[in-house]
């Protein structure tokens, strides 16, 4: 691993704390309404860089009691591989929780997109 990777921890964070960031930093959402779990991120000095949300799913068909969908996923800009590290987080989190899919929406044209379903 790089320096720079190994100088990012996460660490799980209220609701609240995540709101506050995404109200700050997200560039086209609002914060979300609500939350199974959230997972922070932050460097070395105890800097909070980042944010994921996980909630019910948004959509009915969705909610069968096994399925999260990750409502927000919020980094400030330069913080490489930070993304990745939340949605891996995020992941194994919801594994351990017994749930059985992960889901998320991203816009049209970004690199998430491979990843909008994924069976735990």
């Amino acid at each position: 691993m790089k320096d720079e990777e190994l100088s990012m921890y996460i660490y799980p964070i209220s609701l609240k704390e995540a709101k506050a960031f995404v109200s700050l930093h997200h560039r086209h959402n609002d914060p979300p309404h609500g939350h199974k779990f959230s997972i922070g991120l932050m460097n070395n000095d105890g800097s909070l860089i980042g944010v994921v949300v996980v909630s019910r799913p948004i959509a009915r068909a969705n909610d069968d009691g096994q399925t999260v969908e990750i409502t927000r996923c919020c980094v400030l800009d330069g913080q490489r591989n930070a993304n990745s590290k939340l949605y891996a987080a995020a992941i194994r989190a919801a594994r351990a929780m017994g749930y059985r899919r992960i889901i998320t929406y991203t816009l049209p044209g970004r690199k998430w997109r491979k990843f909008e379903s994924c069976r735990l």
